[in-house]
């Protein structure tokens, strides 16, 4: 859509992240969904944007040295349909929504969404978890996580869609690690690069060496169960009704519809209007 995109961060608790290693199916498909659903939720409060928003969602498993980091990232729009269908309301300048705000109805509904799924018997326990079957344990476990800080960010809007579809075209499909990352194989390990996010400046960046044996087990971490999606689309940029509600917005903001270069693709419609679609 022809607007400015704000880049959104969800990240799930050292706690939770625990127990995806065991369920990962149940609990990432649980991070996207309570995710979107308090985007879409606080953004339609009149109270704050008042309007029906675009989303779309990636998801990555990983920190810079590979430990298991589930997190989701979301693309969305710096406004939004209003909720009568009649015009485009923007956001603040600079400013999307409020994260503290978004943080809380994230934790409160994906814990909600984690305990129904324990109580329909949807998940697995092993290891030093292996008591966390039992519901008063389950419970027990949940219950500080009630009171914690879950972490949500949102970044500074990206300069039109151009710029998004240059950033999704090099971040949506990563790895857990590129090659560009790596330095050496030794008698040491696998040395390669990573980022320390707990320091600043030239301290930031350092290298690391891990034995073969676990650097493979780091790397197998985020391979994702067979058939599991890690891109998905949310409100106006649900696939049902994409094409109808990109047309909209461009007709609310008077913005020209793209011309279509080649038939069959199925991207022109939903594109911005700087973008070809490639021909076959």
């Amino acid at each position: 859509m022809p607007v400015g995109y704000f880049h959104v961060v969800f990240t799930l608790p050292a706690e939770i992240a625990d127990i995806a290693y065991y369920n990962k199916a149940v609990i990432y498909d649980l991070l996207f969904r309570a995710a979107s659903e308090a985007l879409l939720t606080i953004a339609a409060d009149p109270n704050h944007l008042g309007a029906r928003i675009g989303i779309t969602a990636v998801l990555h498993s990983w920190g810079s040295a590979m430990t298991h980091h589930p997190h989701v990232h979301m693309i969305v729009p710096g406004g939004g349909i209003s909720l009568d269908g009649e015009r485009w309301v923007h956001c603040r300048p600079g400013f999307f929504l409020p994260v503290r705000v978004l943080s809380r109805l994230f934790r409160r509904l994906f814990l909600a969404k984690l305990a129904d799924a324990h109580a329909a018997g949807r998940l697995q326990f092993f290891g030093d978890h292996d008591g966390l079957s039992e519901h008063s344990a389950f419970a027990t476990f949940l219950a500080p996580l009630r009171r914690k800080n879950w972490f949500v960010y949102a970044k500074p809007p990206f300069a039109g869609p151009g710029a998004v579809l240059a950033y999704l075209s090099r971040y949506t499909h990563r790895v857990a690690i590129s090659n560009s990352r790596l330095i050496a194989l030794d008698e040491a390990g696998v040395t390669f690069r990573c980022k320390d996010y707990r320091c600043n400046g030239r301290e930031r960046y350092r290298t690391m060496t891990l034995d073969p044996g676990e650097f493979i087990r780091r790397f197998l971490l985020h391979v994702l169960p067979k058939g599991f999606h890690r891109i998905r689309h949310y409100g106006l940029r649900a696939s049902a009704g994409r094409t109808a509600n990109i047309a909209h917005v461009r007709e609310l903001l008077a913005a020209p519809q793209p011309k279509a270069e080649c038939n069959g693709t199925g991207a022109d419609a939903a594109a911005p209007s700087d973008w070809r679609a490639p021909c076959p």
